[in-house]
């Protein structure tokens, strides 16, 4: 595999950032998406890194500063992975390990001692890439919701 490259997303990088994004997050509309990425781009307390293989965007990480308080932390700021992608045919080549080390420099850069993360309770592979890359699960939770029509 030819050399990856890191770099922190721009404006001009949009349209194909929001397309992964979707493919991670199919529930949302494309437009309203890629509005809310650049409002996020714009806010110093997140970021969006690319990977990049032969002028090929191939995954991306959306990372961010939490300030209020993260299952299983103990300090505050926290740097929370709020998504990760890998193309499929990129996969299980180390990338999102590479994204995952650039974002914690990123953490690292904005006094966060710690990085936090969530999945979904099914998603199996995710849980696997993160016990993979040094996370340990701190807790499990189930959320509800009760409509009051």
């Amino acid at each position: 595999m030819d050399q990856v490259k890191i770099i922190k997303a721009e404006v001009t990088h949009l349209d194909e950032l929001t397309s992964m994004a979707i493919d991670l997050w199919p529930d949302n509309d494309f437009e309203e998406l890629k509005e809310e990425i650049i409002h996020l781009m714009a806010n110093g307390k997140n970021v969006f890194l690319l990977s990049i293989i032969d002028e090929n965007i191939v995954g991306f990480i959306h990372m961010s500063i939490r300030t209020d308080y993260v299952e299983g932390s103990s300090t505050s700021p926290v740097a929370y992975v709020e998504g990760i992608y890998v193309k499929p045919d990129y996969r299980y080549k180390g990338i999102g390990k590479q994204l995952l080390a650039r974002g914690e420099e990123w953490a690292k850069s904005k006094a966060c001692k710690e990085i936090a993360s969530d999945i979904l309770y099914d998603n199996t592979d995710s849980y696997n890439f993160h016990t993979k890359v040094g996370f340990k699960e701190a807790n499990r939770l189930i959320c509800f919701i009760k409509d009051i029509d």
